[in-house]
């Protein structure tokens, strides 16, 4: 047993005694498919806070042989697939946290110190093997593996940290991958190798140094989508052990959509949430906003109309695909909002390939980054928008009307306003303040069309819902007259209470008072 050779499973001990701890040990029989085949490589990025390094604990605990961890995994869901005793505790595991040596390496270079430290650890047990002059550690483990045939599983956490702390250096972070390129690629005594990240594999031109590597990442976590986060099944489970609204939850921590899991929760912020019993910014506490700030000020033509938009309730389209894996290299506005999805702060649907803000925690961070500078019309609108929604939930028209066109002066500059979805971004944008006690839906789906914009109560508030209409060159009356003919209303099947339809035209003619509604009071 030792630090990076065969550990203990202390941390996953430590892990299964907690207070709430989420059962995702079938992850194991995902990996175990994979042992010695042409897709043992796996890279699995994820943002902070993500339980990417939990999961590496779980993985050690199972396959390492320098600790016996049977009755660690008893009555975990792993026990009854059929691979468990297979692998349990079968395998010499190198587990190495990149985030560690990097600081422990100071002004030594990170890879000479690694090699170091765990050759210190092969020679303790391999040592008669290995002659006595020194030796990098990828000849050691081929060594190793003709003299024993035994295999090694590499566990590698946070893969890029190098990238992201030295920016500024592209041949430090050359030397790295090409250090890890040499140590697993096409190597036999390589088992498994599964290494986690915020960032995919870093690219270089038209090739990859670990280009082996198969990637799931949160523009696309293919078959393991189920544990990159909580399931909705799972958070459900968990607020009826705390007693938690599922609907204030999902409002807080869900929107991360895959294709077969449409709904996964950032896990840090559920489980703090269950445990103070308090409906918080958990996970976006755990870092300045100033880090999103860099990236939301960066003058790409069109970034500051999308980030208006998704403020707004609204979808952007992207192409993930020219992004570099990196901090630094950008070359458009998608680079941009693709980091921002590995980061955590945008969710996609890679689907329809559009990104969006997930939930009511993140729309807060991007709120604190505009605070401080750089995005005062915003701000305008977002303090006005109280004052806008107690004007609508009390029927007056007039007072609508006029904060929609203070708005509407304020986005101006920003968005492009001049087609329906621009005009339901901003609508959704000066209904800003809603959020705390609704859930927003755009282009809400009704069977005879689409609502513009549906804000559904949370259960817990006792408001009414408000269904909105948007018309152009029209008429306010028109709009509520669609949203009674097309039956929106029976739409909102899981809602019964009072319903406030909202029907507003805006008049591009008409530049002094663009905007005019017309509220209606139903019941349901």
């Amino acid at each position: 047993m030792g630090i990076y050779l065969n550990p203990d499973n202390k941390g996953f001990w430590q892990a299964i005694r907690s207070k709430i701890y989420v059962d995702k040990s079938n992850l194991i029989a995902c990996t175990n498919e994979l042992i010695n085949t042409e897709e043992k490589y796996i890279c699995v990025s994820r943002p902070r806070r993500f339980g990417k390094s939990m999961a590496l604990k779980m993985l050690a605990a199972y396959y390492s042989c320098g600790c016996d961890s049977a009755d660690l995994f008893k009555g975990l869901k792993i026990e009854q697939d059929e691979t468990f005793r297979e692998h349990l505790n079968q395998y010499d595991v190198i587990f190495l946290n990149m985030q560690q040596f990097l600081i422990r390496a100071k002004n030594q270079d990170v890879t000479e110190y690694l090699e170091q430290a765990v050759m210190e650890e092969i020679r303790e047990i391999y040592g008669d093997l290995l002659p006595q002059r020194t030796m990098v550690l990828a000849q050691a483990l081929e060594r190793i593996y003709v003299k024993t045939d035994k295999q090694f599983i590499f566990l590698i956490d946070e893969w890029d940290c190098v990238m992201r702390e030295r920016q500024e250096s592209e041949g430090i972070q050359r030397h790295y991958l090409d250090f890890l390129r040499s140590l697993l690629k096409d190597q036999s005594f390589v088992a498994l190798s599964y290494m986690t990240g915020i960032l995919p594999v870093k690219k270089y031109g038209q090739h990859s140094a670990l280009n082996m590597f198969w990637e799931y990442s949160m523009t696309d976590q293919f078959a393991l989508e189920e544990y990159t986060g909580f399931t909705e099944e799972e958070v459900k489970e968990l607020c009826g052990q705390y007693d938690m609204d599922s609907a204030e939850i999902s409002n807080w921590y869900d929107g991360y959509r895959f294709r077969q899991f449409q709904h996964i929760y950032n896990p840090w912020s559920v489980v703090a949430a269950m445990k103070n019993h308090v409906l918080s910014n958990y996970w976006t506490s755990t870092e300045t906003y100033e880090a999103l700030k860099i990236y939301m000020d960066m003058d790409f033509d069109g970034l500051r109309s999308d980030i208006v938009q998704m403020l707004g309730g609204g979808r952007v389209r992207v192409n993930t695909f020219s992004f570099q894996n990196d901090m630094s290299t950008f070359k458009t506005k998608d680079d941009v909002l693709t980091l921002l999805i590995h980061l955590g702060y945008l969710a996609y649907d890679s689907e329809k390939r559009e990104v969006y803000i997930p939930n009511k925690e993140i729309i807060g961070e991007f709120e604190n980054a505009m605070s401080v500078g750089g995005w005062p019309e915003i701000i305008r609108i977002l303090k006005a928008s109280e004052k806008l929604l107690e004007a609508t939930l009390s029927g007056d028209e007039k007072s609508v009307e006029e904060g929609l066109d203070l708005a509407h002066r304020e986005a101006l500059s920003i968005l492009m306003y001049n087609d329906e979805n621009s005009l339901s971004c901003a609508i959704g944008l000066a209904y800003y303040s809603a959020r705390k006690d609704y859930r927003l839906i755009r282009e809400f789906p009704t069977g005879r069309g689409f609502a513009d914009v549906v804000f559904l109560p949370l259960p817990s508030v006792g408001k009414p819902a408000l269904v909105v209409e948007l018309k152009y060159d029209k008429s306010a009356s028109a709009a509520t007259q669609q949203i009674k003919d097309r039956k929106y209303i029976q739409a909102l099947e899981s809602f019964t209470g009072e319903i406030l339809l909202v029907g507003i035209n805006y008049d591009r003619e008409n530049k002094n008072k663009p905007h005019s509604c017309v509220i209606e009071k139903v019941w349901k």
